[in-house]
């Protein structure tokens, strides 16, 4: 029996925020809006979502020197992640990273024709 996924193919599903001190920015964010983590190491903390509406992860802390420009990065996800990389190519768009492999899947990041840097996932 196949499970059904909550993720949609190539729909708005993750935001990732780059924080130069994780312990801080987890506190900020429990304090200020109430939000709970999931921890991976020294380096990562996905951001839980709220309890009543059933959702998983909606986001993630990424320790980094410094924010990212442009701001947070947005991630899709998608059902074919090969396809969805030949489908960027197509389109116009560049892969500036991977596909490379993380705890739960795979994902890479791409450029639109503007400049704007966006990633993709998908389950393992």
């Amino acid at each position: 029996m196949t499970q059904s996924s909550p993720h949609r193919h190539h729909a708005l599903d993750y935001v990732e925020l780059t924080v130069t001190d994780l312990e801080r920015a987890k506190r900020f964010y429990a304090d200020a809006f109430g939000w709970e983590f999931n921890d991976y190491g020294p380096g990562y903390a996905g951001i839980r979502g709220a309890r009543d509406e059933g959702a998983g992860e909606v986001g993630g802390l990424c320790a980094g020197p410094e924010a990212r420009a442009g701001g947070p990065l947005v991630l899709l996800y998608s059902s074919d992640l090969d396809a969805s990389v030949e489908a960027v190519r197509k389109a116009g768009g560049r892969v500036v990273n991977g596909p490379y492999g993380f705890p739960g899947g795979r994902r890479f990041h791409f450029a639109d024709p503007s400049g704007n840097e966006l990633g993709v996932w998908a389950e393992a």
